[in-house]
């Protein structure tokens, strides 16, 4: 294995629930109150739609698209869902920071650091407003391909809470057995104070609609005892899964970082580079938090 590669779970194709358009010259993102299901192919048109996406928009009979029945490709929640504050350079896309809320990796003028990570409110650093929580759950749909996966992105609290609650949950009550669970991506609608009551939407994780709790664990059980029957191994798959992504300090390349700035970091920032803030004045600063 090439060092430094981060492996991640193979991604064919995408889940959004917005798109990016033009607008007097800029692309800037929209926002939409349903799921799209996308390729990974980009024109200047936007993403192009999976086949997977009008198959399940003809079984909702004109209705909008707010629900994606789905299975995961792991039984360990932190491997379904990847979540970290995140800075990535605007320009270039590359991740300069990267943190959980206690400690984080920063490139800085002495190479690549491990510092505290205080969270992007109280990080002199991070509080340009270009540090985001971001989150990356992987999911599959169908069974063409039992080992790709298509990815929901997101920069959102409301989603990365929800769904990382969920995951949790799930694999408690079903013993461990998230990966055989069936399962729905549902969008959900709220509205705050800060969205100045205008509906913002999320995405939840949910059993199907035509399973109760008790047939839902059943089956999940069943299933993970019929793959062990067959030699299929989920616990080494989760093994050799966690130590693709432990194999690099960052898990995102600059191509996908720059998809990130563009979908979710658009609003023009005061400029800071990697080098704008002096790393010894800063881990002072942050010793005295």
């Amino acid at each position: 294995m090439i060092k430094g590669l981060a492996i991640t779970p193979p991604v064919i194709g995408r889940i959004s629930i917005g798109r990016v358009v033009e607008k007097n010259g800029k692309r800037l993102p929209e926002k939409d109150d349903q799921f799209t299901i996308t390729t990974q192919i980009q024109t200047k048109e936007g993403w192009l739609p999976h086949p997977l996406d009008e198959a399940m928009r003809k079984e909702t009979q004109g209705s909008k698209l707010r629900s994606i029945p789905i299975t995961l490709p792991f039984n360990d929640p932190d491997l379904n869902l990847r979540a970290e504050y995140t800075f990535f350079e605007r320009k270039s896309g590359r991740p300069l920071c990267a943190g959980d809320g206690e400690a984080c990796r920063r490139h800085t003028d002495k190479g690549l650091e491990s510092l505290p990570c205080p969270s992007p409110d109280l990080c002199d650093y991070g509080s340009h407003g270009l540090c985001k929580p971001y989150g990356r759950l992987y999911v599959q749909i169908g069974d063409d391909d039992e080992l790709g996966c298509f990815v929901f992105r997101t920069t959102g609290y409301n989603s990365i809470r929800t769904l990382a609650a969920r995951l949790r949950y799930f694999h408690a009550i079903s013993g461990g057995n998230l990966a055989t669970l069936p399962l729905e991506l549902k969008l959900r609608g709220k509205s705050t104070t800060q969205s100045h009551r205008a509906p913002i939407y999320y995405v939840d994780l949910t059993l199907r609609a035509d399973q109760d709790m008790k047939e839902a664990v059943t089956h999940a059980r069943e299933e993970a005892k019929g793959r062990g029957t067959l030699g299929i191994s989920q616990a080494e798959l989760d093994k050799v899964a966690q130590a693709g992504l432990m194999n690099a300090q960052f898990e995102y390349a600059e191509d996908e970082g720059l998809q990130v700035v563009e979908e979710f970091i658009p609003e023009e920032k005061p400029a800071v580079s990697g080098n704008a803030v002096d790393p010894s004045n800063l881990r002072s600063r942050l010793a005295k938090q």
